[in-house]
């Protein structure tokens, strides 16, 4: 295989299609379980780290996405929890106890569901996150790659992964190491996690939508903040979510 453009977007048209046929049947769980928290007033608090922050983004805050959607980041700690900036560092995602600060800092109800998105699914903050989750009842959504993850050892204490925490896993179809066109000298470039971890996330929203409109329910859904009345229409329904929502940091 050569490296080029063309030769990306082929890998990418079909790992496409291969997770939109395999994950399928995830998705429609997916969607239930958020649907059901949804018409429970619940809110879908989404958190990502490193990359995998993208999929939070994707979830929470986005034209046409639900307006009940909440993003965690690990910037919370400091933007929320007072702590310093040299708190952040790129290897902050392996430290287990920032998930007790995080969840105390989120804005959580017994009603609401998460989806944690981590292409790996072994570091130490989002399984000691996603333990959390599931201790205290929530319905957990993982977006990660079976691959990767497959060949990596947990770097929890516990020795478990985020798959291994969900009540659904979406596999998100990218490689070990998430790049996917080879190099001479070893090595790879073009990563994949991004582009179907995005897909699947905007395949459960509309699933959710789908499934309210069903049921005779009118689902908010934001409209673009760019556009004639879009403000106004997401100020009248993020206010029904006062406090349990965030946006912007």
């Amino acid at each position: 295989m050569t490296v080029s453009a063309e030769d990306y977007l082929a890998v990418v048209t079909e790992t496409i299609g291969r997770v939109a046929s395999s994950q399928r049947e995830a998705v429609g769980r997916a969607a239930d379980l958020i649907a059901e928290a949804v018409r429970a007033d619940g809110v879908v608090h989404a958190f990502g780290t490193g990359h995998s922050e993208a999929l939070a983004m994707e979830i929470a805050g986005r034209a046409g996405g639900l307006v009940p959607t909440n993003r965690i980041a690990l910037r919370d700690l400091v933007l929320l929890g007072g702590e310093p900036a040299d708190r952040l560092g790129p290897m902050l995602e392996r430290d287990p106890s920032v998930a007790h600060r995080l969840y105390e800092l989120a804005p959580v109800r017994p009603t609401d569901v998460f989806v944690l998105a981590s292409n790996s699914g072994v570091n130490g903050a989002m399984v000691e996150f996603a333990s959390l989750v599931q201790e205290r009842g929530h319905g957990l959504v993982a977006i990660t790659s079976a691959q990767h993850s497959g060949r990596m050892t947990s770097r929890h204490p516990s020795g478990r992964k985020l798959s291994d925490l969900a009540d659904v896993v979406l596999d998100n179809g990218a490689p070990y190491g998430d790049a996917t066109l080879p190099l001479p000298g070893g090595g790879a470039v073009g990563a994949v996690s991004s582009i179907t971890a995005a897909l699947l996330a905007q395949q459960v929203t509309v699933e959710v939508v789908a499934r309210l409109l069903a049921t005779g329910e009118r689902p908010p859904v934001y409209l673009s903040a760019n556009i004639p009345d879009g403000d106004a229409h997401n100020t009248e329904l993020e206010a029904r979510y006062a406090g349990r929502i965030r946006r912007g940091s």
